[in-house]
C-alpha cells in the first residue's frame, strides 16, 4: 500500500476478515494510550491521542485504549517486574471488560513513538503474546517507525522477541524514496484465504505498485550491502552515552529509547519530575525550541502529545561526528530554554 496509515487500516481489516473466515464475529481493537497509528478513519480510531480523534468523531467502533510503558512518572520504588505485572493486568482487565470473544486485534509499537520513545519493560511483550494467544486475539506490531533499522535491528519485533501475527511497516521500507507501506502476515493468518473460493476483500489504488516495490527492494539490497543495521548496532551505545550527558541540564528529566531513536523529557526543575503545563509547553516547544533548533541546523521533534519531549531520530548512517554536533546543539538550545523558563 502507499504508507503507514493504509497499512494499519489493512491490518485491522485483515484481522476482522481472518476471524470471520474462521466463523467468529470479532471487530474490536486494543491499542495504547497516547500511541499514534495514522490519520485515516480506522487508524485514527486506533490512535490513543484524544485531541487528534475529537474533530472526527464518531469514529470506527470499537477501540479500547490501555496503559503504555511510560515508566518515568511511576512510583520510584516500583520494580521493573512490578511495572510489567501492572501493565499486563491492565491489558487483561480491559480485554475481559470488552469481551474477549469480540476483540480482533491488539496493536502496539515495539517502542512507542508518541509520548517519547517508551521502551517495554522486561517480560512485557512475552506477557502480551500470552494474553493474545489465550484469548485467540491477533497481535499486530506497528513497525511503521521502528522497522528497518531504527532500533538497531531489522524489526523491533526481532529485538524484543514479540512474535506478532501481523506487522505493519512503511517509512524505512524504501528509506522514504518511494511511497510504500506493507502488512506482513504470518502463514497461519493467510491460511484461511488460500482456498480457491476465499478472498481477502480489500484493495488500495496503488497497492503493490511495481515502481515503489522495485525502489523498496533496491533500498533493502543497499542497506544489507552497506551493513547499515550493523552500523546502528555498533554506534548506538556511543549515541546513548553522548545524549546521557544532557541529563546534567536542569530542564532534562529523562532519557529513553534505543538504537537511533531517543527522547529527552523536559521538566520544570532539576531533580523533579514535574511536567510543564499546556500553555508553558506551547511556549517552550513551538514558541522557542522548534524554531531555535532549526536555526542551529537541527531538525528534531519537539512534541507534547504526552508530556513535553524532544525526540531525535538520526539518519542510520550517522556516526560519532554527528553525535557530537547533535548533542552540542541540543545542549546549547536547551540551556537557553531553561534560562527563558
Amino acid at each position: 500500500m502507499s504508507g503507514g496509515s493504509e497499512a494499519v487500516e489493512s491490518a485491522w481489516k485483515l484481522a476482522r476478515q481472518y476471524h470471520m473466515a474462521r466463523g467468529e464475529r470479532r471487530w474490536k481493537a486494543v491499542a495504547r494510550r497516547v500511541a499514534y497509528h495514522g490519520t485515516t478513519m480506522g487508524a485514527l480510531s486506533i490512535n490513543g491521542i484524544p485531541a487528534l480523534r475529537a474533530p472526527f468523531e464518531p469514529l470506527v467502533p470499537d477501540v479500547i485504549h490501555v496503559r503504555n510503558t511510560n515508566r518515568f512518572h511511576r512510583p520510584a520504588a516500583e520494580s521493573e517486574q512490578e511495572f510489567t505485572a501492572f501493565l499486563l493486568d491492565d491489558l487483561e482487565s480491559a480485554i475481559e471488560q470488552a469481551g474477549p470473544e469480540t476483540v480482533a486485534m491488539v496493536i502496539m509499537e515495539p517502542v512507542q513513538n508518541a509520548g517519547g520513545c517508551f521502551t517495554p519493560p522486561a517480560g512485557y511483550f512475552a506477557g502480551v503474546r500470552e494474553i493474545c494467544s489465550r484469548h485467540g486475539i491477533l497481535l499486530c506490531a506497528d513497525e511503521v517507525i521502528t522497522g528497518f533499522g531504527r532500533l538497531g535491528a531489522w524489526f523491533g519485533s526481532e529485538l524484543y522477541d514479540i512474535e506478532p501475527d501481523l506487522i505493519t511497516c512503511a517509512k524505512g521500507l524504501s528509506s522514504a524514496y518511494a511511497s510504500i507501506g506493507a502488512v506482513v502476515a504470518a502463514d497461519h493468518i493467510i491460511e484461511p484465504f488460500l482456498d480457491e473460493r476465499a478472498m481477502y476483500a480489500h484493495g488500495i489504488t496503488f497497492g503493490g505498485h511495481p515502481v515503489q516495490a522495485a525502489i523498496a527492494l533496491k533500498n533493502l539490497e543497499i542497506m544489507k550491502r552497506e551493513r547499515v543495521i550493523e552500523h546502528v548496532q555498533e554506534n548506538a551505545p556511543v549515541l546513548r552515552s553522548k545524549l546521557a550527558e544532557l541529563l546534567a541540564l536542569p530542564i532534562v528529566g529523562d532519557l529513553r529509547g534505543t538504537g537511533y531513536f531517543w527522547a529527552l523529557e523536559l521538566v520544570k526543575g532539576e531533580g523533579t519530575r514535574e511536567p510543564f503545563g499546556d500553555e508553558e509547553s506551547e511556549r517552550l516547544l513551538r514558541g522557542f525550541l522548534s524554531g531555535r533548533l532549526f536555526e542551529r541546523g537541527l531538525i528534531c521533534r519537539a512534541d507534547d502529545r504526552g508530556d513535553p519531549v524532544v525526540q531525535v531520530s538520526l539518519p542510520l548512517v550517522a556516526g560519532p561526528a554527528e553525535f557530537d554536533e547533535l548533542t552540542g546543539i541540543l545542549g546549547d538550545v536547551l540551556t537557553e530554554a531553561w534560562e527563558r523558563v
